[in-house]
């Protein structure tokens, strides 16, 4: 396993052992439920914005070390970020985690992100890694309930 993959490893190790932004929100603004059915994770998301802005946002839930590792390092990395870049970072990490991505450059300007580049080898892994993603995606569109990786 090169360095590198082994740093990727060690971020999501890390954010799924001891995950950030992991707690209940009292009287968010937008609160959305995520869930993918073919392996059971589950994860609400909550909002509270300001002027286009995430003020704060922290998640609750299951679900296995990806999806769960993924929920930390998006709610970190959105946090203070308007709902455009928000919505820029959902598009980016999209593409890394299908493997639509344009590169190494590209790769490197998402930072933590980057740790689920591998993701892209096994598509059943895919839908752990963006459910977090899709869910923050509803809530920033509107105030849906739920949404699923079906």
């Amino acid at each position: 396993m090169s360095a590198l993959r082994e740093l990727y490893q060690e971020v999501i190790l890390d954010h799924n052992k001891s995950p950030r932004n992991f707690r209940r929100m009292e009287k968010p603004d937008r609160k959305v439920e995520g869930y993918n059915p073919l392996c059971g994770d589950h994860y609400t998301i909550f909002l509270k914005l300001e002027n286009d802005i995430i003020k704060d946002i922290c998640f609750e839930g299951a679900g296995c070390a990806i999806s769960k590792a993924s929920a930390s390092v998006m709610s970190s990395l959105v946090k203070g970020k308007t709902k455009a870049e928000a919505e820029m970072l959902f598009n980016s990490f999209h593409r890394l985690v299908t493997g639509e991505s344009d590169g190494v450059e590209e790769i490197e300007k998402l930072g933590k992100l980057a740790a689920f580049s591998g993701v892209s080898e096994f598509p059943a892994r895919v839908k752990c890694a963006s459910l977090a993603w899709h869910t923050l995606h509803a809530a920033l569109a509107s105030n849906e309930h739920r949404v699923s990786t079906e």
